[in-house]
């Protein structure tokens, strides 16, 4: 049985609703030119303020996809 190898690439998606649409917006931008993802591991998650309230939320996101040689 052959192995298989990945890379992994972080990532950092906005979304001005939530962390979850944050992350999905990353992972969905990714795969618009990767081919293969596999994982996608939240690593952070923050919010930009401004004026004092939540102006936008982010995820920082570790995707992985499969290494074709």
């Amino acid at each position: 049985m052959a192995g298989s190898t990945y890379k992994i690439i972080e990532l950092v998606g906005t979304s001005d609703t939530s962390w979850e649409e944050a992350a999905k917006t990353a992972v969905e931008t990714a795969g618009e030119s990767l081919k293969d993802l596999r994982v996608a591991e939240i690593t952070r998650l923050d919010v930009t303020i401004e004026d004092g309230k939540v102006k936008s939320y982010r995820a920082r996101v570790n995707v992985s996809f499969k290494y074709h040689k």
